[in-house]
């Protein structure tokens, strides 16, 4: 990793800058903007062609792979937040590789890493590697997005993910990573062909669930990487930068509130504030309810509490009850 002697991060009065308007124009020219690029190309590509099959294609294998990366990639396979059987490892195995984010090997050692040096030298995507200035910022924000995938050194798996690599079935999948690439390519173009019979809807369907599905899983999950490293709040204590960006809370399935999920890694819920929409929580909770997956480490109120900068904010966190003041 190419990294400055010392990782600088904001301090102070810095840190209050970060939410200034020039910032915010930063933030927009290097998340939002791609992705209304995206949308206006839409209508001059494709005409505006846009129907029901499409956006329910492209829903469905959205949610696949998300759920694939926050449920299978991150909370399952990278920090444990709760156990499965071998066929529930398989499927958040199979979902999350339809990310095309690489293997889960790869993925986890990546991130596991990203904990190891938060915002450190040694993080293979913080924002923070170039400094506290704007420019340098921005420079890092490209970084933490996208730059870092171009990076020529890998988090090493022997080090960083043995159990993931010494694990037959993950192994296997990895292998056939290239085939699932493909599958996840067509399969949406052949399902609108054939629900439509016609080339039309398999040409829609590919562009609406395969190209813009992709770019936005991307662009949401690298989000959490630079924008949640930068921007928002932090209510939590954690000796790095990560942080609540609330806008980002629908696409990201809860992935978004980072503050709390630095502060305690294993929470199977990160969004444990009220207010605070959890979409891969509820479907954690789910699965538990339907004996799918088992030992999940909900997150403790109290222990939550614990950690919170500001007392006067327990009343927020979920499932909290103040002990009862003593009678004089």
């Amino acid at each position: 990793m190419t990294a400055t002697p010392e990782m600088v991060r904001p301090t102070g009065s810095e840190e209050l800058q970060l939410n200034s308007t020039g910032m915010r124009v930063t933030i927009g020219f290097f998340v939002v903007v791609p992705l209304l690029a995206v949308l206006a190309a839409i209508p001059v590509a494709w005409g505006g062609w846009l129907s029901w099959v499409d956006v329910i294609l492209a829903f469905t294998f959205y949610a696949i792979a998300s759920l694939g990366i926050t449920l299978g990639y991150h909370r399952h396979f990278t920090h444990g937040s709760f156990k499965t059987g071998r066929t529930m490892k398989i499927v958040l195995a199979l979902m999350g590789s339809t990310a095309l984010q690489g293997s889960v090997a790869q993925w986890v050692a990546d991130h596991r890493k990203h904990h190891k040096f938060s915002d450190e030298v040694g993080d293979p995507h913080s924002p923070w590697r170039y400094g506290t200035s704007t420019r340098a910022v921005a420079k890092g924000l490209f970084y933490a997005h996208v730059g870092w995938l171009f990076d020529e050194s890998q988090s090493p798996v022997v080090r960083y993910a043995p159990d993931i690599q010494n694990d037959r079935d993950l192994r296997a999948i990895s292998r056939w990573f290239p085939a699932i690439v493909v599958g996840t390519l067509l399969l949406p173009a052949v399902l609108g062909g054939l629900i439509t019979m016609s080339w039309t809807g398999a040409l829609t369907a590919f562009f609406w669930a395969t190209l813009v599905r992709i770019a936005l899983v991307h662009h949401v999950t690298w989000s959490i990487n630079s924008v949640c490293h930068v921007f928002g709040t932090r209510p939590f204590d954690s000796r790095d930068m990560s942080s609540n960006v609330w806008w980002l809370a629908l696409p990201a399935l809860g992935e978004n509130w980072h503050s709390l999920h630095h502060a305690e890694p294993t929470a199977a819920r990160h969004g444990v504030l009220k207010g605070q929409l959890d979409i891969s929580a509820l479907v954690i909770r789910s699965l538990e309810r339907l004996h799918l997956v088992r030992d999940v480490r909900w997150p403790r109120p109290e222990r939550v509490v614990a950690k919170l900068k500001d007392p006067a904010m327990a009343s927020r966190v979920r499932g909290y009850r103040a002990a009862a003041a003593p009678v004089s």
